[in-house]
């Protein structure tokens, strides 16, 4: 009977401490497949400069929604209107906030200026575009609205070398549609399997809303000599417009208030039409396992939304992250039972071993009383002692 309850005592220590290596495990991967995608922790980096608290929060809207370059002050103004009732101002002039938009344009043939020439999918981006991802240069800058000429343009390494055969070519000059831009900065390729796996096969290049629009003006608002589906498009003679994609870092002073900011906003004037997300907790071990019940959401499309490539990398670490949170919460099961079961034994044992237990407890009782008094006593001859 001894020898049976001492192996099931080794079979369930061996047990927990299998599981908890495995916990240990799971929770490391987690981490590190969530710190992959590093275009989620912009917040993170504002906390570094400031005491107050922010969340990110990215908003993605369906090509019907019509929220266009000429919406961006007004949301811009009404979040700086809630940040003043809730007694954040500006610094400086500087706002309290920042953010950043974007839209696939389409794929274009980019020529150099020597025999090279390659199609490539353009973005067109504003805003504090380049400090939300986490591209990574490898020659020449990024561009930025501030700007005075917005003819810059950010390439990836891939279109680089089929222009150049070369990748440190920031200054040279590139040709959209017969539209001269200079190359601002060459960029790597993405470096984790997720983005690798969502970006496609063509190249990639970002330019400016301003130079998306000169492209559209030339081509007259129509989408001539641009082999792609013409829906990715908002073109019209007055330029590219189109918004698909906008990003924010907000303060937030208490939870969900950036939250509840960014959707009032979206919520009445593109109801049906939006998608909105919290990248400062959307890798939580405790949301993701909790998404476990809505992962149906990853298998069914509700919207025609059209996301781009870092986010459905950021869904597809998110998909993953859902099933090992989730099987991970299952196993902390494990110690948390054995520890029940333990609790238990020792009421059976202290039920069964009462009198002598209550013994053994008034004679530790009886020997602190006579220490005690022991004490008080040396003390008070002392006194008695120098008194004399």
């Amino acid at each position: 009977m001894k020898s049976k309850r001492k192996y099931r005592n080794l079979v369930i220590i061996i047990l927990n401490a299998i599981v908890i290596i495995a916990i240990c495990i799971l929770t490391v991967v987690g981490k590190s497949m969530a710190v992959s995608q590093q275009y989620n922790s912009n917040a993170d980096r504002w906390k570094n400069d400031s005491k107050e608290n922010f969340a990110q929060i990215s908003t993605f809207l369906s090509e019907d929604a019509e929220f266009t370059t000429d919406n961006i002050n007004s949301v811009r103004a009404e979040f700086i209107s809630t940040l003043k009732d809730a007694s954040i101002e500006m610094k400086d002039g500087n706002l309290p906030f920042s953010d950043a938009y974007s839209s696939q344009v389409g794929t274009f043939t980019i020529k150099g200026d020597l025999t090279g020439r390659s199609e490539a999918v353009m973005t067109a981006v504003g805003g504090d575009f380049f400090s939300f991802r986490n591209f990574m240069l490898i020659d020449g800058a990024f561009f930025t609205e501030n700007d005075t000429m917005q003819d810059g343009a950010v390439i990836d390494r891939n279109l680089a070398w089929s222009l150049y055969g070369a990748y440190d070519v920031a200054g040279m000059n590139i040709y959209i549609n017969d539209i001269k831009f200079y190359i601002a900065g060459v960029i790597d390729n993405p470096s984790t399997k997720p983005e690798n796996d969502c970006i496609g096969k063509l190249p990639r290049i970002y330019i400016s809303y301003e130079g998306a629009s000169e492209i559209s003006a030339m081509s007259g608002g129509n989408n001539s000599g641009i082999p792609t589906d013409p829906t990715t498009m908002l073109a019209t003679s007055d330029g590219f417009r189109q918004i698909t994609c906008y990003e924010t870092v907000l303060p937030n002073p208490v939870e969900n208030f950036a939250y509840n900011t960014v959707k009032k906003h979206f919520s009445e004037n593109y109801a049906d039409k939006y998608s909105i997300v919290k990248n400062s907790t959307r890798f939580e071990p405790s949301v993701r396992a909790k998404a476990f019940k809505k992962i149906y959401n990853y298998a069914v499309i509700k919207n025609n939304i059209n996301y781009p490539y870092w986010e459905n990398a950021s869904r597809l670490t998110e998909f993953k992250l859902t099933f090992l949170y989730f099987f991970r919460r299952l196993l902390f099961a494990v110690p948390v039972i054995t520890i029940i079961w333990l609790a238990i034994l020792c009421v059976k044992f202290l039920r069964k071993k009462q009198p002598a237990v209550l013994r053994a407890i008034s004679i530790f009782i009886d020997r602190r009383r006579r220490d005690i008094k022991e004490k008080l006593e040396n003390k008070k001859r002392k006194f008695n002692k120098n008194i004399k």
